[in-house]
């Protein structure tokens, strides 16, 4: 298993240290070109019940040819950093590291359900996870963050970018993984780029508006609250 440089990184007490810490670790972030479907890819994912509640963190490895479930982990804990905008990975990062430090299969892509580089900071959860435990990140969103960007075609594979007001800069891309469906925004958060990360995206969806990765991480956490709330 990939070693992550683990909680250490995200011991702050509050949105400021958070904040210098992000800018820091944002310099280690690097976009490689050319980054191919691997085989096997990890999806991550974590669920909430309510905010008093304990969180659930899921981690599921899928097979990239089947779509099958190769492995899973689950971890359940209360998040001790509060909901910040732009902070996100501060609060669900330690339980995902966790989760991922759990499975014995080493991952190799992880896909998130948040941003990436499209972030203020160039730093979103996905850059974060990706360089905590130095593999490919991508991050996959249901809604846009940052940047500006024109709705794509309606088919599906039809994309636009997501592209930095002031200074052009691409951040992203606006997929569309079905036809007629929202899109997903998607953009590259460690050692993958835009296109690359867009590419491996549209592959994991063969039948869902979701990467397959992101659908078993999101059900296996929801059944852990739901689980939890029975008193299972």
């Amino acid at each position: 298993m990939a070693k992550s440089k683990k909680h250490g990184a995200l011991n702050v007490n509050n949105a400021d240290e958070a904040r210098a810490e992000q800018a820091r670790l944002a310099t280690q972030v690097r976009l490689t070109p050319s980054q191919k479907m691997p085989p096997l890819v990890c999806g991550v994912d974590v669920s909430y019940a309510t905010d008093d509640a304990p969180a659930a963190a899921a981690a599921v490895i899928i097979d990239t040819k089947t779509f099958e479930v190769v492995e899973k982990s689950l971890v359940t804990g209360h998040p001790e950093f509060p909901y910040v905008p732009g902070l996100l990975s501060f609060r669900e990062l330690p339980l995902a590291l966790d989760a991922i430090a759990k499975l014995s299969t080493v991952p190799e892509l992880v896909v998130v359900d948040g941003h990436g580089y499209a972030h203020p900071q160039r730093f979103g959860l996905a850059s974060h996870l990706g360089v905590m435990i130095d593999r490919p990140a991508i991050g996959c969103a249901k809604t846009s963050f940052v940047g500006v960007h024109t709705e794509p075609g309606e088919n599906r594979g039809e994309w636009t970018p997501i592209t930095d007001a002031s200074t052009g800069e691409l951040l992203g891309t606006v997929l569309r993984t079905r036809t007629g469906v929202k899109p997903v925004f998607v953009s590259p958060g460690h050692l993958i780029d835009v296109t690359s990360a867009r590419e491996i995206v549209l592959g994991l969806c063969p039948r869902f508006r979701l990467p397959e990765t992101t659908r078993a991480a999101d059900q296996l956490s929801r059944q852990a609250l739901a689980a939890r709330s029975l008193g299972l």
